[in-house]
C-alpha cells in the first residue's frame, strides 16, 4: 500500500492475498473492495426508502377503511 495509508500487519497480510489472486494491486484492491461496498450500501439505502415509500401509501389506505368510532367499553387503555 502507499506509505500514506499504513495498515497494521495482519490486516495487511489478509488483504494482499486475495490482492495477488487478483492480480492487482493492494491499492488498488482495497480502492475497489471500498466502492463495491459504498454502492451495496447506497443501493441498500434506496431500496428501503422506495419501500418506506410505498409502504406509507398502502398502510395509509389500510387505515383510512376504519371507522372513525369512538373506544367501546372496555377498549380503554390502562392507566399506569
Amino acid at each position: 500500500m502507499s506509505p500514506e495509508t499504513q495498515l497494521p500487519g495482519s490486516p495487511e497480510r489478509d488483504l494482499r492475498r486475495p490482492a495477488r489472486e487478483e492480480v492487482v494491486s493492494l491499492d488498488i484492491w482495497v480502492t475497489s473492495a471500498l466502492a463495491q461496498k459504498i454502492g451495496a450500501v447506497e443501493t441498500a439505502a434506496a431500496f428501503f426508502e422506495r419501500r418506506s415509500a410505498a409502504a406509507g401509501k398502502g398502510l395509509n389506505s389500510y387505515l383510512d377503511l376504519i371507522p372513525d368510532n369512538p373506544p367501546m367499553p372496555g377498549d380503554e387503555l390502562p392507566i399506569v
